[in-house]
């Protein structure tokens, strides 16, 4: 096994890696200040697939936007719009995409260093996670508390930095309770994966409302049923990692919940797991299509750019089955890999809708 460990150095409160495997040291060791080194460990700045899996909801959703007359699926309004559109027309706003990429890093930061507040102690006892600078003492709670409010100003000025400001600022507040809540929900509620779900794919709503300053549920609903059901089967991989900890601390996970559904002489533990883990990309699947025929039929009765979406998203649903078939639920390193490839998937749908769009053109 390869140990972590991080001293503090006298009087500095900086954080020092150092490993018997140099792949554990990374960008943040090698490059920051080591007064910065912490902060940055806390929230994840060197492990960017959160950050991934957080925006691309955020980019699903303004790029179905784009193309769309104000006042969305209004048929007259529709019927009046151009039946040629321009390039520029059916892309996403640049601006948007950045002020998203910019947010879902501060916020995944800022998520995971309310996580690590609620969980500092709990954190101490999991292998994975003993390391953390809360659980290993290199950060007290006052300093993560002063790193949290940075982090959450630099969000706030973001969120105010979006098109139709107030309508947005709404919509950008209500995901907090959600954030607060989430760390809480393993120590009583057997699906947490479910309300990170909520929590996580929040940017489908905020896509659009910044695109438009109002909503199209017709697309934003199934859309964010389909970022959810996706979450919780990628999310229930990656806790399998855990699952032994989390079993001796009496903790709740999908990992844990979705193996004991069902009979047990009808099957074993990896395969009712994994029987729901496929029902769950099932429902990813038929939530993207359907999000896709209300944009694409729906808003501009276009069965070519709405064929040209389906041949992407089919393949990032085949990559879900891939991972799901080949995963093996007791290898962290197994689990780890189809975890990360997820970024993927969000990177295939996205692509996905630009193609739709670019085939309004023809």
């Amino acid at each position: 096994t390869t140990e972590t460990t991080m001293d503090t150095s006298p009087g500095t409160g900086a954080a020092k890696a150092t490993t018997s495997d140099p792949s554990m040291v990374t960008w943040v060791d090698d490059y920051l200040p080591p007064f910065v080194r912490p902060y940055a460990h806390l929230s994840r700045m060197d492990k960017p697939i959160g950050t991934w899996l957080l925006l691309w909801p955020c980019y699903w959703s303004t790029a179905m936007a784009a193309g769309v007359p104000q006042g969305g699926s209004d048929a007259t309004e529709v019927a009046a719009a151009s039946l040629t559109p321009t390039l520029l027309e059916v892309l996403p706003d640049p601006k948007l995409l950045g002020l998203f990429t910019v947010g879902a890093f501060v916020m995944r930061g800022a998520g995971c260093t309310i996580n690590d507040l609620w969980d500092r102690d709990l954190d101490s006892q999991v292998a994975r996670t003993k390391t953390r600078p809360l659980a290993a003492g290199i950060l007290n709670p006052t300093q993560a508390v002063g790193w949290l409010a940075i982090q959450l100003s630099a969000g706030l000025a973001v969120l105010v930095s979006l098109p139709h400001t107030e309508y947005c600022f709404w919509w950008g507040s209500a995901s907090l309770p959600l954030v607060v809540a989430y760390p809480l929900m393993k120590r009583f509620f057997d699906y947490p994966q479910l309300v990170l779900g909520l929590c996580f794919n929040w940017g489908a709503f905020m896509g659009w409302a910044a695109a438009h300053g109002s909503m199209d549920y017709s697309v934003i609903l199934p859309l964010y049923a389909s970022g959810v059901a996706w979450t919780i089967g990628y999310d229930t991989l990656y806790a399998h990692q855990d699952k032994e900890d989390d079993a001796k601390l009496g903790l709740k996970s999908t990992a844990i919940t979705f193996s004991k559904l069902g009979s047990s002489e009808e099957s074993d533990d990896e395969t009712r797991d994994k029987r729901v883990l496929y029902g769950l990309a099932a429902v990813t699947y038929a939530s993207w299509m359907l999000a896709g025929h209300n944009d694409f039929v729906g808003m501009h009765d276009s069965w070519v750019s709405f064929g040209t979406y389906s041949w992407g998203v089919t393949s990032a649903y085949v990559h879900l089955v891939w991972q799901i078939r080949t995963a093996d639920l007791n290898d962290p390193h197994n689990l780890a890999e189809r975890f990360r490839s997820n970024a993927m998937v969000g990177g295939m749908v996205f692509g996905s809708i630009l193609a739709g769009k670019m085939a309004l053109l023809v």
